[in-house]
């Protein structure tokens, strides 16, 4: 089943000769349930897809449909719900907040939408991240792979309809870098989380089920 679409999508900044285009017309489809990695050098564009799809901005022109919605015919403010409620970002420099433990900044999502946070849930989540003992721990107690264990809870707390993982490995040794592709690989496969990924490791890229790699701003490889 379909549960992301990216039809003819572009974006554009400056104007005249200053003029870039980040991304060129394109379009892919994601199946519920796959591992999509996106590849490119600096500057291919794919940080801005991943933006785009996130709806953190807005493109030039196209649309990005998830779940059969076309989130850009949102207003702002419903924008910003949808993005809360069905998109999980993961981010290269964790986003935590640091006055908040563990455990909080995991539910964070949930506080700011005023829901119910379930506790069973997030024990398993909590287990499932090997943060257990590590629950009440402040940002600045953990090392930098538990703190992107605690920005991958925090983005699958809500079970969204999609995580969109920003190189999430960026920032870590090969150790925690394997860690976290395999936690990632493990909620894919567990819970049928869909996920997409962007990454300039092609050894990481590998362990997705498909990989689209951009040059320029257009796709010019798909495996």
């Amino acid at each position: 089943m379909e549960i992301l679409k990216v039809e003819n999508l572009s974006k554009t900044y400056g104007k005249g000769t200053t003029e870039v285009k980040a991304l060129d017309n394109v379009s892919f489809k994601v199946e519920k349930g796959e591992f999509v990695a996106i590849v490119g050098a600096s500057g291919s564009g794919k940080s801005t897809l991943l933006h785009l799809i996130g709806g953190v901005d807005r493109p030039t022109s196209g649309k990005v449909i998830i779940e059969g919605k076309d989130i850009y015919k949102y207003n702002n403010d419903e924008l910003a719900i949808f993005r809360r409620r069905q998109v999980g970002l993961i981010y290269q420099f964790y986003n935590l907040i640091p006055i908040l433990n563990v455990e909080e900044n995991i539910t964070l999502p949930l506080d700011l939408d005023n829901r119910k946070i379930d506790n069973s849930k997030l024990n398993e989540l909590l287990k499932t991240l090997g943060l257990e003992t590590r629950r009440k721990h402040l940002p600045n107690e953990l090392s930098g792979g538990q703190q992107q264990r605690t920005s991958i809870g925090r983005a699958m707390i809500t079970s969204p309809a999609i995580i969109l993982a920003d190189e999430p490995t960026g920032n870590l040794d090969s150790k925690a870098s394997d860690e976290i592709v395999s936690l990632l690989k493990k909620s894919n496969k567990d819970y049928k989380q869909t996920i997409v990924m962007i990454t300039h490791n092609l050894e990481i890229a590998k362990m997705a089920d498909r990989v689209i790699t951009l040059e320029d701003g257009k796709i010019v490889k798909e495996v």
